[in-house]
């Protein structure tokens, strides 16, 4: 079983909120961002432009503002809670390349 429908899910759920809240779409309408995640045997990538995500596919960017690293069970827990970020983060359970900031802002709006 692979990750990417946990991920579908997450962009899904990040676009009602930008659809549901105009002053969270207000804040993130600004922000153009590419993002990758590599999970070791799966990866993906994606883009963020306008409040919303597009692009989702199962490869990496060839430069990306953010790289997530991580296995799949790790990024399991942080979708389920289970697995608090900065935890994993302190713990190398989650390695981040670019801007911990942009990951970390984003964060919020999930």
């Amino acid at each position: 079983m692979t990750m990417e429908a946990s991920i579908q899910e997450l962009i899904n759920k990040f676009h009602r909120k930008m659809e549901k809240d105009p002053e969270v779409r207000k804040e993130v309408e600004p922000l153009t961002k590419t993002f990758n995640i590599d999970l070791g045997s799966e990866t993906y990538s994606m883009k963020l432009k306008n409040a919303q995500i597009y692009d989702f596919v199962p490869m990496l960017l060839q430069e990306a503002d953010v790289t997530l690293t991580t296995t799949p069970e790790n990024l399991q827990g942080l979708i389920d809670g289970t697995l608090r970020p900065m935890r994993a983060f302190v713990l190398k359970k989650v390695q981040v390349k670019g801007k911990l900031d942009d990951l970390m802002f984003l964060k919020k709006f999930f």
